[in-house]
């Protein structure tokens, strides 16, 4: 899908991987970075990085998303569960199970594809502001630039070209928790590098930087019935300090994981007092999704191995993270995995 926009949002990166990128910042997951990223693995251990996909439990966390249904499947006029192949063909000793599951795909731990967020932008020039995305795309398939009567899964952008790169590399965990504790804090540039020179974390072009900030624990601890606290706890990015969106700039990080709800403060809890008269609901979303190609992960479960980091003085580990490879979607569950 070939781009002709004759702008660029000031302080993206557009372009600056080909005209029609669609991996963004991925593409700095090089085969050189992946291998300094493989040296990080000395002790053989591993950490399951992600959630089970029925918690947060119920939809306090955003009422539009919903756990994992499951739904029946049949074969030859039989319930295909827990059903005996004899059924079928009486010489069979086989026993099955299948399933279809309705899955919300960014209820639980979850990657954001660019196509998630985009932005109202005149990106063609024509002094008229239109619906865009990352790099200047559009996700609909029609002419018109609007989506068909219907029309569900995004024709650019998707979570199966973050699939393709396989999401491999250098994660770097910055420990909010052990810092800032549980309580609500919004974290600004000052904030975040005061942890990170106390903590001796550094972090380089390419790394995938991951925020612990305790809040998928505490969703834990609530055994999927969560209370309205789990909305206004622990620590968030944010997303309105432009110091810090500098610093997303400028460090060339390949992408933001975070085990909180949205990385930044959710727009699930309304505007935010700060925002104006007219811009993003989600700053930080509209800097990394929007302008430079940065995917974020949220609701990701952090504490086992930031804690085995911090006992261990290290903060370096080597990440794979592949979204499922659903062409459409624009966000995918995931089940990272952390070796160390």
């Amino acid at each position: 899908m070939a781009n002709h926009w004759k702008n660029r949002p000031e302080g993206s990166n557009w372009g600056d991987f080909g005209p029609d990128d669609q991996y963004g910042r991925m593409n700095l997951l090089t085969p050189e970075r992946r291998l300094k990223a493989m040296s990080e693995v000395r002790d053989g251990k591993v950490f399951c990085l992600s959630l089970p996909l029925d918690y947060p439990g119920g939809s306090v966390l955003n009422a539009s998303r919903f756990p994992p249904q499951f739904h029946t499947v049949h074969s030859h006029g039989h319930v295909y569960f827990h059903m005996e192949a004899s059924k079928i063909d009486p010489r069979f000793t086989d026993v099955s199970c299948d399933e279809a599951v309705t899955l919300y795909s960014q209820y639980s731990t979850q990657w954001d594809a660019f196509a998630h967020k985009g932005s109202m932008f005149d990106a063609d020039g024509d002094g008229v502001p239109e619906k865009v995305y990352y790099n200047g795309h559009t996700v609909v398939s029609s002419d018109t630039g609007e989506p068909t009567q219907g029309e569900v899964g995004a024709a650019a952008l998707t979570v199966d070209r973050m699939a393709e790169t396989c999401v491999q590399g250098r994660g770097v965990m910055v420990d909010l928790r052990h810092h800032l504790g549980d309580d609500r804090t919004a974290v600004d540039y000052d904030t975040l590098m005061r942890i990170m020179d106390e903590d001796k974390v550094e972090v380089e072009t390419g790394d995938m930087v991951c925020l612990h900030t305790g809040l998928s624990q505490r969703i834990l601890d609530m055994k999927r019935t969560p209370d309205d606290s789990i909305r206004e706890l622990c620590a968030v990015l944010d997303g309105f300090d432009e110091k810090l969106l500098q610093w997303v700039t400028d460090s060339g990080v390949a992408a933001i994981i975070s085990d909180n709800l949205a990385v930044e403060r959710s727009s699930s809890l309304g505007p935010d007092p700060r925002l104006g008269d007219r811009g993003a609901a989600l700053p930080l979303h509209e800097h990394c999704l929007f302008k430079l190609g940065i995917h974020l992960g949220e609701l990701w479960y952090l504490t086992e191995l930031a804690t085995w980091l911090r006992s261990n003085n290290r903060s370096r580990f080597l990440l794979t993270a592949p979204p499922l490879r659903l062409p459409g979607a624009v966000g995918s569950p995931a089940t990272p995995v952390a070796s160390v």
